[in-house]
């Protein structure tokens, strides 16, 4: 795809095992010429840029990302194994046409396999190396004197230190001299040259210890993605004929049909075409109560049917199911670096040649303009570079953000990246679309008002008009036809009218079924309609009014009842401070009746254009979340501050929002709130961590109180602490305390049964 005169390139990068592996292979190709729009995603090692072929090539990309260590191959190759990495495990079967068949006896997907053990890997072998080297250092110390044992530790060290220089010096020709390797390898080589050996080799080892950490703590986020994956089965009894068929659920098409069996998890995304079972959905929208699925339902991939066989239509294909979906929303969410990340990254570009100055400068000074001893303070400033180093600092954020979003798509909540997770966590408003928001979106036919012809009629007439429109009111008008036995009448050159209604042509005749703003536009109501309209409106039903030419046939009214959580939503969303206001085209005395019931503020009788105007308004004084579904919607959704689509809703809603939630809870607004909320808290966390560390440190080395080990854990040792600080994420509970007691009120009783 060109952008301008670049053309978007992507590749995979095997080895990348923690967040500081991805900073590098960003920093190293966005130095290159023609390069832009750098986007390294380490939970899919996806590499994503912009390329003027004209001044770098992709082969000159390709070698700065093998210069670091990590293999590198094109999108759809086969990945390049990384010397001393590993490759992550992936689904590789294609995905083509046909029906294969299996016989069962398929090699397990690779991606059950999980990662190697942490003394498999590059980072574990080195932990065991410097180890051993630093034991049999101390223990010929005791056997055969210091002399031996000086030249042991020596020794240790510059085994220890090799691989680390090596990575040093290749980022340094990268464009990057400033990093934990360069000044780990000056550190250590400074403190041979002064002649402190074993506090040299302790250094080297701690180091490695701190990487492994960082490495295994790190990777817990991305497994826990990884493992949404594994939830589609490895194969699904597909029908072909009278017989069945076991094949790779990739090879699935649309139209096929699958059996499902009691105890096994759907294959697919589906529709039930026989059969009545409950399914458990939780793997997929953490929703702990099974849900009952008969003809018609639509079911998930991963999900379990758990008591008898179904019938199930395909009605997605297997990237586009709502697994696939999760994963790749997660994955490109990494891609939306939140604001403060980024103020991190330019501000770790600045700090790190400070620290080097300071360093050169508390070695140099004392001893020039005091008279004080060179090794003392060349010593000092040593543990100095060790201490500066921003790597926890760097890693605070995006640590906090791959927890934040492991977490959220674990419980059906979805936010595409740090950029929506810190603006979520700052909302004071939130505005709700009605139907199919906080209603069902299901709404029934519950009163006929005929004025010309009689009650069959005027249902064939609306229901001819609604014919194949997707709107919920439509859809109840033809399920009521369709109940009481009337037959669509015959039409032609079928049209919606946005906000309004929609017309066709029926025998020569213009016939239009809308709301009761369109009749008045059309001067067609009487005072006794009027009325009418009134009345039901009152009751919170929706009235379309069926109009044929300039005469109005009848009325149709519809009630849509509220969800049953949406109450409860408006009340968390209060105890968090943040206000709630219900938008919607509905007629003012529906609006009211159904706002009054939940207790929230309303505005109605919007068109979409409208509801685009109010949420400007709300943003130019406060911090706006829009919850919607439907088509009309994403206008609203791209104008608030966050906008956030219901899993239920259209495809356009849920590409336009900056976030979904699943399981069509409203409670899970003040759910995603909490999560984004929590995870900003946990950020402020990690950064009073690294900085305080640091700033300690600082100190007590300057005034020669802490050497070279402390030096290096309090380096390592606060990386470690801010990755496993941003890992308790993984273990948040966004729902509030009463929805967790139920839900897990909900496991045990499936568990019993």
């Amino acid at each position: 795809m060109s952008v301008g005169s670049s053309t978007e390139h992507e590749w995979r990068v095997t080895g990348m095992d923690c967040g500081s592996c991805a900073a590098k292979v960003r920093g190293a190709v966005e130095r290159l010429p023609g390069v832009g729009d750098v986007d390294v995603a380490l939970m899919t090692e996806r590499l994503r840029l912009s390329l003027d072929e004209g001044q770098s090539s992709p082969e000159q990309i390709e070698t700065a990302v093998r210069g670091l260590g990590f293999g590198i191959a094109p999108k759809g190759a086969r990945p390049e194994q990384p010397k001393g990495g590993f490759v992550l495990p992936e689904d590789a079967s294609p995905a083509t046409g046909g029906i294969p068949e299996t016989d069962g006896t398929e090699t397990p997907s690779a991606q059950d396999a999980g990662d190697p053990v942490w003394y498999r890997t590059h980072k574990g072998r080195l932990v065991i190396g410097t180890g051993v080297l630093l034991a049999l250092a101390w223990g010929t110390r005791g056997l055969v004197g210091a002399e031996v044992a000086h030249w042991a530790f020596v020794l240790a060290t510059l085994i220890g230190l090799y691989p680390v220089a090596r990575r040093a010096l290749a980022m340094a020709r990268a464009g990057m001299p400033f990093t934990i390797e360069m000044l780990m390898t000056i550190a250590a080589a400074g403190a041979l040259v002064i002649g402190e050996p074993e506090e040299a080799a302790l250094v080297v080892f701690l180091f490695a210890v701190g990487e492994l950490l960082e490495g295994v703590s790190a990777g817990k986020a991305r497994d826990s993605i990884r493992a949404l994956g594994r939830l589609v089965p490895k194969t699904a009894r597909l029908e072909v004929g009278r017989t069945t068929r076991e094949v790779v659920p990739d090879r699935l098409s649309i139209g096929h049909v699958v059996q499902v069996r009691p105890g096994d998890r759907i294959p697919c995304d589906g529709e039930v075409i026989e059969g009545a079972s409950g399914v458990d959905e939780s793997p997929v929208t953490g929703e702990s109560v099974p849900s009952m699925k008969e003809s018609g339902s639509k079911v998930f991939a991963g999900s379990i049917n758990t008591e008898a066989l179904l019938r199930v239509r395909v009605t997605k294909m297997a990237e586009d199911n709502t697994i696939a979906r999760i994963v790749r929303l997660v994955a490109e969410a990494e891609s939306a670096r939140a604001p403060t990340e980024r103020f991190i990254d330019r501000f770790s570009r600045v700090y790190m040649p400070a620290v080097v100055g300071a360093a050169v400068l508390v070695a140099v000074l004392p001893p020039l303009a005091f008279g004080q001893p060179w090794g003392e303070w060349t010593y000092r400033a040593l543990a100095l570079l060790l201490i500066g180093c921003p790597c926890a600092l760097v890693i605070s954020v995006p640590a906090s953000i791959a927890s934040a979003l492991s977490t959220g798509a674990r419980n059906g909540l979805l936010m595409k990246g740090g950029k929506v997770i810190e603006a979520a966590a700052s909302v004071t408003h939130v505005a709700f679309d009605k139907t199919g928001t906080l209603t069902h979106g299901r709404p029934r036919v519950t009163d006929l008002s005929v004025f010309t012809g009689d009650e069959a009629g005027l249902l064939s007439v609306a229901a001819g008009i609604e014919k194949g429109a997707s709107h919920p009111l439509a859809l109840a008008i033809c399920a009521e036809a369709e109940r009481r036995g009337v037959r669509a009448a015959m039409t032609s050159g079928a049209r919606v009218l946005p906000g309004l209604g929609a017309e066709a042509t029926v025998g020569g005749a213009t016939v239009r079924a809308g709301s009761p703003r369109l009749a008045e536009e059309l001067g067609i109501l009487t005072d006794a309609g009027r009325a009418r309209i009134a009345a039901l409106e009152a009751e919170g039903q929706t009235v379309v009014v069926v109009v044929r030419d300039a005469t109005a046939l009848g009325l149709i009214a519809l009630r849509d009842e509220p969800r049953a959580d949406a109450a409860k939503a408006i009340a968390e969303l209060d105890e968090l401070g943040i206000a709630s206001v219900m938008l919607t085209g509905d007629n003012p005395r529906t609006a009211e009746a159904i706002a009054d019931g939940l207790g929230l503020d309303h505005r109605a009788g919007l068109m979409p254009e409208d509801k685009v105007t109010a949420i400007r308004d709300l943003t130019a004084n406060a911090r706006v979340m829009m919850i919607g579904d439907g088509i009309n919607d994403a206008p609203a959704l791209a104008a608030a501050h966050v906008g956030v689509a219901m899993g239920s809703g259209t495809d356009v809603a849920l590409e336009t929002a900056d976030a979904a939630i699943l399981r069509n809870r409203v409670t899970d607004a003040a759910g995603t709130i909490r999560l984004a909320r929590a995870t900003m808290a946990n950020i402020r966390q990690n950064i009073a961590i690294a900085l305080g560390l640091k700033a300690f440190f600082l100190v007590t080395t300057i005034l020669g109180f802490t050497g070279l080990w402390i030096a290096i854990l309090a380096d390592t040792g606060a990386t470690v602490l801010v990755t496993l600080n941003a890992l308790r994420l993984l273990g948040f509970r966004p729902a509030a305390a009463s929805d967790t007691m139920t839900a897990d009120t909900g496991r045990r009783k499936a568990a019993t049964a």
